[in-house]
């Protein structure tokens, strides 16, 4: 139950963080995320544990990843990503919507380069066979 409520207070603080950093006062975004005013108090103070549904409309307020909060609430596993990734997601200068944004344009820069790379060429006749019949 100790883990619980931990989590709750630390998804509570992270999402007081980000309203902080968005310079939005509980009840702006209990206006925008459509929550009321005392239970994102509640959240955000650990007293209770938001679901899914209620982080995906805080995060649509704060306009922050639903993903982001997922993660911080223990509903998804952090993404890999390779130290890159880790950074950028580390960096507190950004706001979680610059982090996205970034690791999407880093991402798609991967895939194009992983698309581009030239295919190895067999160097013996017997791996060459075993490209053919594998194919």
């Amino acid at each position: 139950m100790e883990k619980v409520a931990d989590i709750a207070s630390d998804i509570g603080e992270y999402i007081r963080q980000q309203r902080s950093n968005a310079k939005i006062s509980l009840r702006q975004l209990s206006k925008l995320a459509g929550v009321s005013n005392p239970y994102l108090s509640q959240i955000e103070r650990g007293v209770r544990k938001p679901s899914a549904e209620i982080l995906q409309q805080i995060a649509k307020g704060l306009r922050i990843s639903a993903e982001a909060l997922y993660v911080q609430a223990g509903i998804l596993d952090l993404p890999t990503g390779g130290p890159v990734g880790d950074a950028i997601r580390a960096d507190t200068e950004l706001t979680e919507r610059q982090k996205q944004v970034l690791l999407d344009v880093y991402e798609s820069f991967r895939r194009e380069n992983a698309a581009a790379k030239p295919k190895p060429v067999a160097s013996t006749p017997e791996q060459a066979t075993e490209s053919k019949e594998s194919a």
